[in-house]
């Protein structure tokens, strides 16, 4: 038996799922930075927490709703960029 290893088969999802939260967020920040005043890469950021969230999804089996959620999003982006090529929101 190895030291300080307790039970083999014993995995914990939440403390993966703590871990990829801060990887992530820490990856997140580092693509946020104010160029000429203007903030950008909120949507990278964004994106990345949406791919490690259906990554999670991915790995805990829910296939299904993996495909939906990724087809939500990838709707949003393209109406997002579509929206801002056509520019219905400007003031």
């Amino acid at each position: 038996m190895a030291f300080g290893l307790g039970s083999v088969n014993t995995v914990d999802p939440t403390r993966i799922a703590a871990q990829i939260v801060v990887g992530i967020g820490f990856l997140g920040a580092g693509m946020i930075i104010f160029h000429d005043d203007k903030l950008q890469g909120l949507t990278t950021a964004a994106g990345l927490w949406v791919a490690a969230a259906i990554g999670m999804v991915v790995g805990l089996g829910m296939y299904w709703e993996a495909l939906i959620i990724t087809a939500l999003v990838l709707a949003i982006l393209f109406l997002g960029h579509y929206q801002e090529k056509k520019g219905w929101l400007k003031k």
